[in-house]
């Protein structure tokens, strides 16, 4: 298979994690397509000194790269793709992918009316006027090859500031000018360039195989795209549905939303399929447990976010603990947690949850969080502190954490991976072309780094989606090939309900035969753990999903499910309730 992303802005190491983690753990074929905030890439050959001025004072980053080549930029205006796929490692294979990934672009060129590019004889990328006195460089090529898988490819100016070259010499190529599409008098929107560079790919990359695309949504109001694309997934062969007006109750935030994601189709007041009806159950187990959360002043998620599970989790003693507070810094479409500014953190807080896990006397505890966007480390030092309370309290005891994305700060990251929780989740939400419209503060690629940065510091990593807000089947086998390419080892899919009126509407009901397809579907995938129905949330069965993703990590298992790390099927747990080597830079 191969898998065509565009992802988007996302920064560099967001990118770069991303790659490592794809080409470690899929037999797959991808290409992603992307922009880059302003960065600077130092390959492995770079001289500092061909950086000419102070551009962190202007706001770009510089960062140390692997691949081949000198200095070089990227910002916004320009694609950036970075091609992960088999190559051989023989003698000339590098040269040969160098010239595959200079021939996508040369013929993507043709197409978009721009002709006449070439190479340039001993110097990689694609030029215009290569018969001329000065020929000018259009797209830098730089790669590296590990373990016969390529990282890295180009950076095509599509219509970039071209005034960032002028601050380095680029590639370390002196009186070498760049250009780009608009420069040279071709005017086309980026997304116009991704069409033309996806599908001369799929024809230099898998001529005879499936080619899978998926893409997060443009965004409005550039210059690069009239608006948001078509609602139906590329590929689809069902009709376009009929749009119905969007009831006055819905929010002006959420109605735009609305408007670019999916027509509404399932109101509030409709009544619900027979499978999502959950009586309550007020026993004493759960009013126990009730009193006990409000005795130590904490918060669960259990109640903030209205889980329909809360009875039966109650009931059996478990809870998820919220910390930070109770007000989040984003607004969601679809959660119901209250958004506001919130207050300032409690240092009391780990102590108090602690003592309620050691009440409980909980074999697993789980604890999440609100986004907290104001604080620098996004609530990392919190988590930290609540690990090492609990171990305090109760040192055999497994924690698992549901973390937001920290605004994709590694530093950040790093404290809660660096506090060895036994399970890091961090949810996807929902398929890439509905991530701007389900939660516009997140990011589908950023998420994956989230997760592939967790994997790669040695821990379990767990993630989850919501069904429902109109993505298609194909659609979602696609994320979940993505989380799994990422090193995902525990999977959790649910049905989405719509809390409010204020909220996303649901769009369609799935039903339990669909959520049990989805399981087997991802146990073959190679997910140690798949809950999957429609009442599942992330900390559904928390304990059992660790268990066997646990076991699975003692065995050794790799990322994609077989001895050799890519590409065969594997068993794993379902429940499903009825009811290298340096490139030419």
């Amino acid at each position: 298979m191969f898998r065509v992303r565009w992802l988007g802005r996302v920064s560099y190491r967001e990118a770069w994690a991303l790659q490592r983690a794809i080409a470690k753990g899929t037999a797959d074929d991808y290409l992603l397509l992307m922009e880059h905030p302003h960065v600077l890439t130092l390959g492995v050959r770079a001289r500092i000194d061909h950086i000419l001025e102070d551009v962190e004072a202007l706001g770009a980053e510089v960062v140390k790269s692997d691949r081949g080549g000198d200095v070089t930029y990227h910002g916004p205006g320009q694609l950036v793709g970075y091609p992960i796929v088999n190559v051989p490692m023989a003698q000339g294979s590098i040269p040969g992918h160098v010239h595959a990934i200079e021939q996508v672009i040369i013929d993507a060129l043709a197409d978009l009316g721009l002709p006449g590019t070439g190479r340039l004889d001993g110097y990689p990328g694609v030029w215009t006027d290569c018969s001329a006195l000065v020929p000018r460089k259009i797209c830098a090529v730089g790669v590296r090859v590990s373990r016969g898988r390529s990282l890295h490819g180009f950076a095509l100016n599509v219509d970039t500031d071209l005034s960032w070259f002028s601050r380095i010499v680029p590639c370390g190529l002196v009186g070498r000018p760049v250009t780009s599409i608009a420069r040279e008098g071709v005017t086309v929107t980026m997304e116009e360039v991704v069409d033309a560079v996806a599908e001369r790919a799929a024809l230099q990359w898998a001529p005879d195989r499936n080619v899978e695309r998926q893409e997060v949504a443009w965004r409005p109001g550039r210059n690069d795209s009239a608006g948001a694309r078509d609602v139906q997934p590329r590929g689809s062969t069902n009709p376009a549905p009929v749009s119905a007006p969007i009831p006055a109750s819905v929010s002006a935030p959420v109605a735009s939303s609305l408007a670019m994601a999916a027509p509404v189709k399932i109101g509030i007041g409709e009544r619900k399929p027979p499978w999502l009806r959950v009586p309550a159950r007020m026993g004493h187990d759960y009013m126990h447990l009730r009193q006990m959360m409000r005795a130590l002043n904490l918060v669960t998620v259990c109640e903030e976010a209205g889980c329909p599970n809360i009875y039966e989790c109650w009931a059996d003693g478990t809870a998820t603990f919220m910390i930070n507070g109770e007000d989040c810094t984003r607004a969601c479409g679809f959660c119901l947690v209250r958004t506001q500014r919130p207050g300032p953190l409690d240092e009391d807080e780990p102590a108090r949850v602690a003592e309620a896990v050691e009440r409980l006397e909980l074999e697993h505890a789980v604890v999440t969080a609100v986004a907290r966007d104001d604080l620098y480390d996004g609530g990392a030092s919190a988590f930290a502190a609540t690990i090492k309370a609990i171990r305090h309290r109760r040192p055999g005891v497994t924690i698992e954490v549901l973390i937001p994305d920290c605004k994709g700060r590694m530093d950040a990251l790093s404290v809660i991976f660096g506090a060895r929780p036994d399970v890091v989740n961090h949810n996807l939400e929902t398929v890439a072309r509905l991530q701007k419209q389900v939660r516009p503060s997140a990011g589908y690629a950023r998420s994956l780094a989230v997760l592939a940065r967790a994997r790669f510091a040695g821990l379990v990593t767990k993630s989850g989606m919501m069904l429902g807000l109109g993505e298609s089947e194909d659609e979602v086998i696609g994320a979940m090939s993505d989380l799994r390419a990422a090193g995902v080892q525990i999977l959790t899919l649910g049905q989405y309900i719509r809390p409010s009126a204020a909220h996303l509407p649901v769009r369609r009901w799935w039903t339990p035969d669909e959520f049990a397809n989805l399981a087997e579907l991802g146990a073959s995938m190679g997910f140690a753990h798949v809950e999957a129905s429609p009442l599942t949330r992330s900390s559904y069965h928390a304990k059992g999903a660790a268990s066997a993703a646990r076991a699975r990590q003692a065995s050794n298992v790799t990322w994609a499910g077989s001895p050799s790390g890519v590409g065969a099927p594997s068993t794993g747990t379902v429940t499903a309730p009825p009811v290298a080597a340096d490139g030419i830079g």
